[in-house]
């Protein structure tokens, strides 16, 4: 695609315990792809640094693995332990089960993580709300992460600091070509089933 770019890295959540989906959402197949190899090859538009997020018995066979500091601990402990062993100050963030994003759209959101540099977060909210698992953080939003995992809060959206986090509206998006349905994820067979329409 020409438009990587070394200066963010990508890490794929992998985690969650797919109780819903009722087997391992990684290695559910859409259109005849795993949503894990579509997730890589979104993020492999963006940039040459990814990562999965998960274990690395099951996953080191795709790309790098990062393992959770802080195990059993949801989503945040994914962000956390990404932004720890990146090496790049911007990180984009995605959860596996939101096959509907373009390279466009993570384009859109390294573009403006990179226009406002006192952002700590850069994060989709839509009228379903913020889009924590579409985003892209700084590196230093780890120690907010980890203070928050230490005293067993978990809520991702509860660090978003209003003086530090870029909010890209369901307007902005939408100005820009994005529909919010983009951020649709899978959970359930009814779900996929639906989304292979």
């Amino acid at each position: 695609m020409g438009s990587q770019s070394s200066d963010v890295s990508a890490f794929i959540l992998v985690g969650g315990k797919s109780t819903r989906m009722g087997t391992d959402k990684a290695f559910v197949t859409l259109d005849g792809r795993t949503l894990l190899a579509r997730m890589l090859d979104l993020a492999r538009s963006v940039t040459p640094n990814v990562s999965i997020v998960g274990d690395p018995a099951r996953f080191s066979r795709f790309a790098p693995v990062v393992e959770d500091v802080f195990p059993g601990c949801g989503p945040l402990a994914g962000i956390h332990a990404a932004l720890r062993k990146s090496e790049t100050d911007l990180n984009l963030i995605l959860a596996v089960d939101i096959p509907f994003i373009s390279p466009a759209l993570l384009q859109f959101l390294a573009g403006h993580a990179r226009n406002s540099p006192a952002s700590i977060a850069t994060v989709p909210r839509t009228a379903l709300g913020w889009q924590p698992l579409c985003a892209i953080y700084r590196r230093g939003f780890a120690d907010a992460a980890e203070s928050a995992l230490r005293e067993g809060r978990y809520k991702i959206d509860s660090l978003y600091d209003p003086a530090r986090t870029g909010v890209v509206t369901e307007e902005e998006l939408q100005a820009a070509g994005f529909s919010a349905d983009a951020f649709r994820n899978l959970n359930t067979p009814k779900e996929l089933a639906d989304a292979a329409q």
